[in-house]
């Protein structure tokens, strides 16, 4: 009689090295099932943008080669996970199912499934494969939830214990043939039109280009970081986020291998733990919506939902999306998100700023534009970055700051190379015009090839009437949260 399986089943965590689920499920000595459900019928799971489903193709081909490698094979199923799973238990009679636990509302699906499970014999083994912490063990003094990023980094710095690295398998013993799907038919990489060559042109997805890059940034971009960070027009950020996300790298992995170049003084002590604040922003966004599942809906501070939005126009919202709006930082970042899947992060603060408070258009349109477009597209960092920016979320921007999209193109891009990259009609133009072209002398325009209107347009909005609107509107829609 063969020997009955586990079942380890991928989610946000596609890679072989430091995976504690999978770790777990192959020390059991058992054949494993390896599975990957796509599931966008759950009422918790937000169904995939299209940026991330070109991700998601390469990233399960990339997982399916190092699987059988290995010896094993990845299963494929789709549908929703609560029927999939139990179903494939019974299917290959599987003793106990293995999977990193999820923090979103999507943990929901995961509660009804270790039920069911539960209910027929068959254990279910959950583990942290995804954060440096979990959401239940980081508290404030009172036990409270952390609602100020600071004092979590430094509860965090002050209490996390690093686990030993999970073992990569060795090999991946495989069970009898389990059926599966078809990557090609589910239709996640674009055609007609296939508008992904900008992004293959950026990426490589997968477990060990996740490592080159973490390599490549420690070896490199890491120097100078804390002020680099912020610069577009510089290679001075990891560029992780999408591997993170995916899971093709561990933020232990990453907080490992950042502290040993420390540590040996192959990088910046400042810059180091600046990096590693970062990812532990990404910790404290999904603690956020670990505790409010409708972040993504409804604003963190729900005073804010008072705000009286404007619909915005078509051509105002086409004009945001397409990278038109008359101002260079603006659309050099939206154009850099539409051809690469990705915007630097300074830069996305300044867009999401534009659309929430100069426009006074709703976040969430923003945030699903960045869902359908970003290849980092992540619930929880997703909306606790929008909301930041909106003023209505966690340790946010106060409401009252409004960047201005001139001063912010010329303090983090300087020259103006980042312009002249993604909106390259104004490249001829001197740097010190180069982020307000509306107010370049004709004669500076004519000598750049810029027609104001015609080659480059006219701003859509004047910044100083809809920061003014913008004030007005915050303060009269939400009192309860400026006294």
């Amino acid at each position: 009689m063969a020997e009955r399986p586990v079942l380890f089943w991928f989610r946000d965590d596609l890679r072989l090295a430091d995976n504690p689920g999978l770790a777990a499920a192959v020390a059991t000595g058992k054949p494993v099932v390896a599975v990957y459900v796509l599931d966008a019928e759950s009422r918790e799971a937000r169904p995939m943008g299209g940026a991330s489903k070109w991700w998601l193709d390469k990233s399960l081909r990339a997982l399916a080669e190092r699987i059988e490698a290995k010896g094993g094979r990845l299963a494929l199923r789709r549908g929703a996970a609560d029927v999939v799973i139990p179903a494939l238990v019974k299917e290959t009679k599987a003793e106990g199912v293995y999977w990193n636990r999820r923090y979103g509302p999507a943990r929901k699906i995961d509660e009804r499934i270790k039920a069911a499970l539960k209910g027929d014999g068959i254990e279910a083994h959950s583990y942290n494969g995804a954060l440096l912490a979990e959401p239940f063990t980081i508290k404030t003094g009172s036990g409270g939830d952390f609602k100020v990023f600071t004092p979590f980094w430094k509860a965090m710095q002050a209490s996390i214990v690093m686990p030993a690295a999970a073992p990569e398998p060795r090999t991946l013993a495989a069970p009898p043939k389990v059926k599966s799907d078809d990557i090609d038919d589910w239709g996640l990489h674009p055609v007609k039109p296939d508008w992904s060559g900008g992004l293959a042109k950026a990426w490589t997805p997968g477990e060990m280009a996740a490592r080159k890059r973490l390599r490549d940034f420690l070896a490199g971009p890491i120097h100078g970081y804390s002020a680099g960070r912020d610069r577009p027009d510089q290679d001075g950020t990891s560029r992780l986020s999408p591997y993170l996300h995916f899971g093709e790298i561990s933020p232990h992995q990453i907080w490992r291998a950042a502290v040993h170049a420390e540590e040996t003084g192959d990088a910046p002590s400042k810059d180091v733990w600046k990096f590693l604040s970062e990812i532990a922003w990404r910790d404290f966004s999904h603690h956020l919506l670990y505790h409010d599942p409708q972040m993504g809906r409804l604003s963190w501070r729900r005073q804010f939902d008072g705000i009286e939005w404007r619909k915005g126009t078509k051509a105002e919202l086409e004009a945001w999306k397409r990278g038109r709006t008359g101002y260079p930082i603006i659309d050099a970042g939206m154009r850099e998100l539409w051809t690469t899947g990705f915007m630097h992060n300074r830069v996305r603060m300044i867009v999401a700023s534009f659309f929430a408070k100069d426009l006074l258009v709703h976040w969430r349109r923003g945030e699903e534009w960045f869902w359908d477009t970003l290849v980092d597209a992540d619930e929880a960092n997703n909306a606790n970055g929008w909301q930041w920016t909106a003023g209505t979320g966690a340790d946010a921007a106060p409401y009252f700051r409004v960047f201005n999209p001139v001063l912010q193109g010329e303090k983090f891009d300087p020259n103006g190379d980042y312009v002249r990259q993604w909106a390259p009609e104004l490249a001829k133009l001197p740097s010190k015009w180069i982020h307000k072209p509306s107010e370049a002398p004709e004669n500076v325009l004519a000598e750049a090839g810029v027609t104001l209107g015609d080659t480059y347009p006219e701003p859509i909005i004047d910044h100083d009437f809809a920061r003014k609107r913008a004030l007005e509107t915050y303060k009269t829609s939400s009192q309860d949260s400026i006294a």
